[in-house]
């Protein structure tokens, strides 16, 4: 079945994907986007899981995207978005069996530092008020270099002038550095060092990697602006770009496919499950990167290259899984109260040794040692999500490899492995597997079924320095281009600046279609 012709056709619908849409509708481009699934929003998006329970399929917290300006510029909130602050930010908990005070992370700087004098001493709340005051700047610029394309001049442009009393060599040390190297610099206390480790490791790659100091390093800008919860769940985010999306004359089909992309005189053929024939000026895939590879080769598109890129691009051995639990209570940890727990991030770690064995365990296939858990548990900041007098919990675990060494089946522990994710927070709140009424448990296996994340990697492919910035996925399609595909555009966690709720590569590869749209089409630019 042929249809006419449209301006742009977005494949996957994706957070990316949705943004990149709303940018050219909003610029009088007629725009559809093509989703597999029934739920729109891939890895931002919830559902009910329970009854009376909203619960998110994917991302919980959101970050990034609080400080790239798209939700102003879209002007999302007009369409429904609304955040509430988590603060405190972050949580730490005393070591079982001790009487040791928590560490309660706040936008407050002052407030933080007090929480840390009260734990861990005086000398390593001075060291977090210097950290916060040198890696805020320092993480305010790499927002900065991950809002655009990452290209070298513009890399130059985000960090020029930044600490330049420091030295350039010595600058680019410390930004290379680990993240396990960046704590062991500043801090003495254990507990706080792998609170910040764990923070860190939200990203995929343990803190002994280098390159890793970044992502410590981002926990002082959350004193600027901290995670915020969106009103409704994760999807909420998505429900306001698709509403400002179809505001401004976009159209969103769900339920059918992609599966196929081809090359069709100078624009492009896009053929779909039930059947459907667009043809399309201009493409953005939002889909995984190998994802979309595989397209293209349905497509005719030159086989060699598409495995040489599918060689080089490194998803990994997968990053963990996760439970959703419906409860009657929020977990109640030793001398802390409710409202410095649970309105943000628990980082159920007190020693970097355990993220360590985890890591290690997964990249020989084998489960952790002892289940490493961050708990988030917004019901206390927005009741809408739970019935009245209950509350539900995401516990989210690393790492988890998605092939088992042994050859088995996930299916044969996904449950156990539930049960040890749910032990370990009752290891630190005593009480809390008895609040469980229900729950549901994600694999990475399930993790890939569902929203079709690869390998069970949230990121898509590894967040290794190598596979970031000018590298990410590989350098050849680092611009959000394809060689030998003018029209073609990538946007998603598999594109700069990777993974996490951002918008940002969405709103870059926005930029690129209008800017080529506005000129001739040169024959070279496909190969850029």
């Amino acid at each position: 079945m042929s249809e006419p012709p449209r301006r742009v056709v977005v494949v996957g619908s994706g957070h990316n994907a949705l943004v990149a849409a709303c940018y050219l509708a909003r610029a009088g481009h007629a725009v559809e986007v093509l989703e597999r699934d029934e739920v729109l929003g891939g890895a931002v998006s919830t559902v009910e899981r329970f009854p009376g329970h909203l619960v998110d399929r994917g991302s919980s917290a959101h970050i990034m995207i609080r400080h790239t300006g798209i939700i102003e510029e879209l002007e999302l909130e007009r369409f429904g978005l609304r955040y509430i602050d988590c603060d405190p930010w972050g949580f730490a908990p005393a070591p079982a069996g001790t009487d040791r005070p928590p560490i309660v992370f706040q936008r407050d700087l002052d407030a933080t530092c007090a929480s840390i004098e009260a734990a861990c001493g005086t000398r390593d709340a001075d060291a977090y008020r210097r950290f916060a005051r040198v890696w805020g700047p320092r993480a305010q610029r790499v927002m900065r270099a991950f809002a655009g394309p990452p290209g070298p001049g513009r890399l130059l442009r985000s960090f020029w002038g930044l600490d330049s009393r420091a030295g350039g060599a010595a600058l680019s040390r410390e930004f290379l550095q680990s993240g396990d190297a960046l704590l062991d610099s500043y801090f003495d206390d254990e507990r706080l060092k792998a609170a910040l480790a764990w923070f860190g490791a939200q990203s995929g790659p343990p803190m002994s990697e280098p390159g890793t100091a970044p992502m410590v390093g981002f926990a002082a800008l959350l004193h600027t602006l901290p995670p915020g919860r969106a009103v409704g769940g994760s999807g909420a985010l998505t429900a306001a770009l698709v509403a400002r999306l179809r505001a401004d004359g976009g159209v969103v089909s769900a339920g059918d496919a992609v599966t196929e992309l081809r090359r069709a005189g100078d624009g492009w053929q896009v053929r779909t499950a039930s059947g459907r024939n667009l043809r399309a000026r201009t493409v953005i895939a939002g889909t995984h990167i190998l994802s979309t590879l595989e397209l293209l080769r349905r497509g005719g598109f030159d086989p060699a290259a598409l495995d040489d890129w599918r060689r080089r691009i490194r998803v990994g051995p997968g990053i963990g899984m996760v439970v959703r639990a419906a409860t009657d209570a929020l977990p109640r940890y030793p001398g802390a109260a409710a409202e410095e727990s649970a309105h943000g991030l628990q980082l159920l770690v007190t020693d970097r040794r355990q993220l360590r064995l985890a890591h290690g365990a997964a990249l020989g296939g084998a489960l952790p040692p002892r289940p490493v858990v961050l708990a988030m548990s917004f019901s206390a900041l927005d009741p809408s999500i739970a019935p009245a007098g209950q509350h539900q919990l995401s516990l989210w675990s690393q790492w988890h490899p998605y092939r088992l060494g042994d050859g088995s089946d996930w299916s044969a522990h996904a449950e156990r492995e539930g049960d040890r994710i749910i032990a370990e927070v009752d290891s630190l709140a005593p009480g809390f597997a008895d609040s469980v009424r229900q729950r549901f448990v994600q694999t990475p296996a399930d993790l890939e079924r569902e929203m079709g994340l690869i390998g069970g990697n949230v990121m898509h492919v590894e967040m290794s320095l190598d596979q970031m910035f000018l590298w990410r996925p590989v350098p050849e399609l680092s611009g959000q281009r394809v060689p030998g595909a003018p029209g073609l555009y990538l946007t998603g966690a598999s594109t700069h600046p990777g993974g996490g709720v951002s918008g940002a590569s969405g709103r870059s590869a926005a930029h690129l279609v209008l800017r080529d749209l506005r000129r001739p089409r040169l024959p070279w630019l496909g190969r850029r």
